[in-house]
């Protein structure tokens, strides 16, 4: 039997949990975050959560073109540093500038709450922000693969912040015109790794379009490692260690 898509988010979040950081959810109409911090920032998060959304979504009532297109569309000087940044990545991994918002919402929430706590770990829906002074693990949760959450991925603090941001074409609500169970993509910013852990597991159908959508992702400036698990097959390239 299926599961829900709320099952599925309760059995991520318990994934992603370290006993060392306080845990808040924060829920912003349809966008619902998963943050750890030293302390409890939950109302300052909500705050900057609402900023981030109203911009993107002001933009899109004078360009709906930034939510409906499924390829890149062309940059704008005039844009906020979060639309810029998500129309310059998806540029970068060939899809809609919206592949990226998940992403984009996490990292510039991130990078603002560092300033009330040295780490930080937000999930948003699969998408992960991290700014750690510990080695943590990261679970990767691919729907009803046998190699679902049997497979992890080892972050150390130097390497942070990171984004490690999954896509699927399995679990989950997003549009996605591939197979994959998960593809998982490593990089400095979150929204790139959003963006193209989209664009790659477009790519994924069958077994033999898993190296190739590998070879793919890590062409991608920006890009250190990625993973991609169909049903009992994956596949890893770049500078990414599976625990």
């Amino acid at each position: 039997m299926a599961k829900s898509k709320s099952y599925q988010k309760r059995f991520y979040r318990e994934l992603t949990k370290d006993s060392d950081l306080i845990g808040q959810e924060v829920i912003v109409k349809e966008t619902d975050l998963f943050i750890f911090a030293e302390k409890d920032i939950k109302a300052i998060a909500e705050d900057i959560v609402k900023k981030y959304r109203a911009e993107i979504e002001d933009y899109i009532k004078h360009r709906p073109e930034f939510m409906a297109s499924l390829e890149p569309i062309m940059d704008d000087a005039l844009a906020t540093e979060i639309i810029k940044e998500m129309i310059r990545t998806t540029g970068l991994a060939g899809v809609g500038p919206m592949a990226s918002v998940a992403g984009a919402i996490a990292e510039f929430s991130g990078n603002e709450l560092l300033a009330h706590s040295k780490q930080i770990i937000i999930e948003n829906g699969g998408d992960i922000f991290i700014k750690s002074d510990k080695v943590r693990t990261v679970a990767i949760y691919a729907g009803d693969s046998p190699l679902s959450s049997k497979i992890f991925i080892k972050i150390k603090p130097k390497d942070t912040p990171l984004g490690i941001c999954t896509s699927s074409g399995t679990v989950g609500h997003s549009l996605s015109f591939g197979k994959a169970d998960a593809c998982v993509i490593i990089a400095k910013s979150a929204i790139l790794a959003d963006a193209v852990a989209t664009a790659t597991c477009n790519r994924i159908r069958e077994k033999k379009d898993i190296a190739p959508s590998l070879e793919f992702a890590l062409s991608i400036k920006g890009v250190k490692g990625a993973v991609a698990i169909l049903g009992k097959d994956f596949g890893s390239i770049g500078d990414i260690e599976l625990v």
